[in-house]
């Protein structure tokens, strides 16, 4: 399917010239390319000859430099590439023609090639700014890229967006983008953000003008974009029908800063306060467009005592990975199993005690109670047990950030008989804590103490399917 010797651009000969100054390190991860890590067997990549290690420079004449550039230039039928071996340090040139329907094979490294575009801005409540001194750099990079608010759903500032990346942005109608929006005053948006803050709101009036949806999002800072301040802010995602979600998210602070020393877990009524804040602009949004626009995140509820809205309070949970929604969804997935499949839960149970095991599984003190209405309930009658993150510390207490070092300092050094579930979220792609530690070490020490540790996924159903696996039950 490979048909050879496209023109090679100027710049694709420059680039591999550098790419190839760092191949005898086997590092050129500095090279401008798509670094391609699989290669679909019998694909027209592979027809080609493209293999693992190479990168793709350029696609149909243009400079890969994102996902973007790709899903656009290579939608069609065939496409032109220039194509850079690291292992001779060679570039060349071939075209591609699929069958309809057909992909092209490849999957890269990254969606960003041409180096992840970092933050311009000095925002107070930067968790990366509160990290432990010891921690991996890689936890440190703070990323603003507007192209991984449209590819991954990250939420930007939009502040070191300059003309071009806008009318990109435009003329390639990359909707929804994630923006995170905070405050509306200039001079607030100035002491959260700092001296950048005003560009953030002209280019997100711009793109809501060229009709871009808007994911919004505002962290709440006790004192600083609260009261009078959050009522502005509120008024203007109002006045913008193109802001169809606006995630308000609590101020989390660790214990290796001097800025806060509180936030709302710390002050029920003050959580209260926020949620009949917002409750009116819900009520009003949903009049007018059918949806409730404005949603809080589960830490308000969780601080205020209250239960989380029912799920259509939450118009299909688009802000669910910010924390939006995940209480009421497990809570209803919950409810839904107990009611529904009873005779799963017993069998689990009786296999647990036919395997003289009891079940425990490791959660972060936010989602205790939730977590313990489906692991603590009479038909299963397991036991949940709340990791406090001392290694953060703060008020940081949700189940993605807990971290080896607490899970082996809090639980028994005897853990005979114990079938322990950890969650999978604790775990980056390549099998580390945020703390540093590796995955297959962390289950080691843990059998060392006799348990029988399992990484699982944290939602009601894929639990429940993840202990059948674990105990030999068919479903």
């Amino acid at each position: 399917m490979a048909k050879a010797d496209p023109e090679i651009p100027d710049y694709a000969r420059a680039l591999a010239d550098y790419g190839a100054a760092h191949r005898s390190a086997q590092d050129y991860s500095v090279f401008l390319g798509a670094r391609v890590s699989a290669v679909r067997p019998d694909s027209p990549a592979d027809d080609a000859g493209i293999c693992p290690g190479m990168a793709i420079v350029s696609v149909a004449g243009k400079r890969l430099t994102d996902m973007i550039v790709w899903l656009w230039e290579a939608d069609g039928d065939e496409v032109d590439l220039v194509v850079f071996d690291p292992s001779d340090g060679a570039l060349e040139s071939c075209t591609l023609t699929r069958f309809v329907g057909e992909d092209w094979g490849l999957t890269f490294e990254d969606a960003i090639f041409d180096g992840m575009r970092t933050c311009v801005n000095a925002c107070l409540f930067c968790f990366m700014a509160m990290l432990p001194k010891e921690s991996r750099k890689s936890l440190s990079i703070r990323d603003d890229d507007y192209r991984l608010s449209f590819l991954q759903g990250n939420f930007v500032t939009l502040t070191n967006m300059d003309d071009t990346d806008v009318a990109e942005v435009i003329e390639k109608h990359l909707s929804p983008m994630n923006v995170s929006i905070h405050a509306i005053s200039e001079d607030v948006r100035r002491r959260l953000i700092g001296k950048h803050a005003h560009r953030g709101i002209e280019v997100l009036e711009e793109l809501m003008n060229a009709g871009i949806e808007i994911h919004g999002q505002i962290v709440l800072c006790p004192g600083i974009n609260d009261g009078e301040e959050l009522e502005k802010t509120l008024a203007f995602c109002e006045r913008h029908p193109e802001i169809t979600s606006l995630g308000i998210v609590p101020l989390g602070f660790t214990k290796h800063q001097r800025r806060f020393t509180s936030s709302y877990s710390d002050d029920p009524s003050a959580a209260r306060r926020v949620i009949a804040q917002v409750e009116p602009y819900q009520a009003r949004a949903y009049e007018r467009f059918g949806r409730h626009t404005f949603q809080l995140s589960d830490e308000f509820y969780v601080a205020a005592k209250l239960d989380p809205p029912p799920a259509d309070h939450y118009d299909g949970y688009p802000q669910f990975y910010d924390g939006i929604g995940m209480i009421r969804s497990f809570m209803d997935e919950t409810d839904e199993l107990i009611k529904t499949h009873p005779e799963r839960f017993m069998a689990i149970r009786r296999a647990l005690e036919a395997a003289g095991c009891s079940l425990m599984v490791l959660s972060g003190e936010a989602a205790v109670s939730t977590v313990a209405a489906l692991v603590e309930s009479p038909l299963l009658q397991g036991r949940v047990l709340a990791i406090k993150n001392l290694y953060f510390g703060g008020n940081v207490n949700v189940t993605g950030l807990i971290c080896a070092e607490d899970i082996l300092a809090q639980l028994d050094r005897n853990l005979s008989g114990v079938m322990l579930i950890l969650p999978s979220i604790i775990f980056n792609a390549q099998g580390l804590t945020l703390d540093g530690y590796d995955r297959d070490k962390l289950l080691q020490a843990l059998k060392e103490r006799g348990a029988r540790p399992r990484i699982a996924p944290t939602t009601p159903a894929e639990l429940l399917s993840d202990l059948e696996e674990a105990l030999g039950l068919d479903h």
